[in-house]
């Protein structure tokens, strides 16, 4: 039987530094503020946008959520975007991805102010997050993988880990932060010939494909670690990972669950992104 490793004592860590750090900017008069801009309502969005905003209400951090039409247009979303640039008010903003095909996300990535793009879709803060620069920001969800991992006391060094999925958002900087923690990375796509057999070699195996419950018992070698980044609505419109939880546990060493793993995690490292941010537009960084 594998050993469920939860978020919440992870995120309970990060949220207790972050709580005194907090405390200090507001006794100088300084309050973090976050800004999602949301285009329409798809559930995973939703899911993450409430986590989010429970977190930042718990921790003292102000935020305001903007949601334009699913068929809003490209002039409308970069003027708004443009409007929390230049906001003072405003330390960070969270954009979530992918939108809709009528958008460009190149020229949206390369408009947000670099030093407010607190889940790192900026090509400044990519490059520095490449190059382990730690004074940009790195993607929250991929960073929560490595903050699990270690506070499990679970050694990356030398292993061979497995992403599945290669999105700009999930996968290749989870391959990359797991790089440079020199591991030992293999990723998985739409186009892997044989994607079974490849993720049954991995000692850690980081699932992030968007697709419920994909990863199967015979997809996992024995005692492996798996790590479900996945935030899907089930047909009963039940919130599940992209592991079939119940099976895979039965061969997996360690297992993260969904709800309950890699998302709590996640909006706490967005809140320490965002207390960074307040700190850096305030020149106390």
């Amino acid at each position: 039987m594998s050993r469920i490793i939860k978020g919440k004592p992870v995120a309970d860590q990060i949220s207790s530094e972050l709580i005194k750090e907090i405390d200090i900017l507001k006794s100088h008069g300084i309050e973090p503020k976050l800004c999602i801009l949301r285009v329409g309502a798809r559930p995973d969005d939703l899911a993450y946008e409430r986590g989010a905003l429970n977190r930042c209400k718990k921790l003292g951090i102000k935020t305001e959520v903007i949601e334009l039409a699913e068929n809003v247009s490209q002039e409308e979303f970069l003027a708004e975007l443009e409007k929390l640039n230049k906001s003072n008010d405003v330390n960070g903003i969270l954009i979530f991805k992918p939108l809709p095909e009528h958008l460009d996300e190149s020229k949206i990535k390369n408009l947000i102010a670099p030093e407010k793009d607190v889940d790192c879709l900026n090509p400044v803060n990519i490059g520095k997050m490449t190059e382990g620069d730690k004074t940009g920001f790195s993607t929250c969800t991929p960073t929560a993988v490595i903050e699990m991992l270690k506070f499990y006391d679970i050694d990356i060094r030398g292993k061979d880990c497995t992403v599945i999925g290669a999105s700009m958002v999930v996968g290749k900087p989870a391959a990359l932060l797991l790089l440079n923690e020199r591991a030992t990375i293999t990723v998985c796509h739409t186009s892997t010939k044989d994607i079974v057999n490849t993720a049954r070699k991995a000692d850690i195996l980081v699932v992030g494909a968007g697709v419920a419950r994909l990863v199967k018992e015979d997809w996992v070698k024995e005692g492996a670690i798996v790590i479900d980044i996945g935030i899907n609505v089930d047909e009963d419109g039940n919130l599940c990972g992209d592991v079939d939880f119940e099976n895979v546990k039965k061969k997996a060493s360690m297992i993260t669950p969904v709800p309950g793993g890699v998302g709590s995690v996640t909006t706490s490292i967005l809140a320490k992104n965002i207390v960074k941010a307040c700190k850096i537009q305030n020149n106390l960084l």
